[in-house]
């Protein structure tokens, strides 16, 4: 009966063994790979019953996160982040014995919602890899891209074991801004003679950034790359200093032949010392653990405002009204906090 209906219609009819919340906790802690993929499926679900049983997972794993370094990872659409992402991560895992997980957020269509989920296309070598683990989720309209459960996705990756986390953004938009909020250092790739196009946008995210680094300083772009990088120096002079005493580097790297990556992984490394030796990153981190509670408390409120009746009952009107351009949208929001 099954062969009528296709090859695979027998194995997804078996539904997967269903686990508690302990035996999450134990898989992860043992380093199981697929215990973490399950559990991160587990939490990027919206299921009200999914949900639940994801916060009881991440409570119980809870005192054995926070030990990794998380590096955000931004660029221009053709930057090469993907290229540059499996050159740095093979040279951490192969040459200093790191584990590393990679969260790549894809971008969600906004007509169908669905991702490609193309990474691990991208990243042929250190997909294969046994120190490495590779996680593309869906952006699903989240803001700046950053998928809903990448925090949780994250503490998960660190309780499974992985001393070394990459976030890497979609490039575009907002996301920079997100993911700024998650890692503790964000490293933004640029291009030599992208033009004067994006300088609008390189500005926000060069405020944001804790180094610079020109790719592709390769065949032939070894001097432009060294031209850029002077530019952008000059550049960051005119910034106001940071918030964590860091002077924000600028270096040159190749993906292809790997000259730089050393050097890039270096300054990561005097930065996670210098800052945890002023109290910066403990502070930071702090921060940004209130900042995912205010959003977590939106989120709640958000979806019980949706859930209850009298919103229900009154928002297709409402919406209706709003797109006739009958009623301003504040004055829809108030008739339907009414409801409250």
């Amino acid at each position: 009966m099954w062969r009528e209906r296709g090859p695979n219609a027998y194995f997804a009819a078996v539904p997967a063994p269903s686990l508690s919340a302990a035996d999450y906790a134990q898989g992860l802690l043992a380093g199981q790979r697929g215990t973490l993929a399950r559990a991160i499926t587990l939490v990027e679900s919206t299921l009200p019953q999914h949900q639940a049983l994801a916060q009881d997972v991440l409570q119980a794993v809870l005192p054995h996160t926070g030990g990794a370094l998380r590096l955000g990872i931004t660029g221009v659409p053709g930057v090469g982040k993907s290229t540059f992402i499996e050159a740095l991560g093979l040279y951490l895992v192969e040459k200093l014995g790191k584990k590393l997980a990679v969260l790549a957020v894809d971008p969600s269509s906004p007509r169908g919602g669905g991702s490609i989920l193309g990474d691990k296309t991208r990243m042929p070598q250190l997909t294969l890899h046994p120190r490495a683990f590779i996680r593309p989720s869906p952006a699903s309209g989240s803001l700046g891209g950053v998928a809903r459960a990448t925090r949780e996705a994250l503490l998960l990756c660190e309780a499974a074991g992985y001393d070394v986390i990459f976030v890497e953004t979609v490039g575009v938009g907002q996301s920079e801004v997100a993911v700024h909020g998650l890692v503790d250092f964000f490293l933004l790739l640029m291009l030599a003679g992208a033009g004067d196009e994006l300088q609008g946008v390189k500005r926000g995210i060069m405020e944001m950034a804790d180094a610079l680094l020109i790719t592709k300083a390769d065949h032939g772009n070894e001097q432009a790359a060294r031209r850029a990088a002077r530019d952008y120096e000059g550049a960051l002079h005119l910034f106001p200093p940071a918030a964590s005493g860091w002077a924000v580097p600028v270096r040159t790297c190749s993906a292809l032949s790997g000259d730089g990556l050393p050097d890039a992984w270096q300054l990561i490394e005097q930065y996670a010392a210098q800052t945890q030796a002023s109290g910066y990153w403990q502070q930071r981190r702090a921060q940004q653990q209130l900042q995912w509670l205010e959003e977590a408390v939106r989120q709640a409120l958000e979806a019980q405002f949706y859930a209850q009746a009298g919103v229900q009952a009154t928002l297709p009107g409402v919406r209706q009204a709003v797109a006739a351009g009958q009623l301003t949208p504040w004055a829809a929001a108030g008739q339907l906090l009414q409801q409250l």
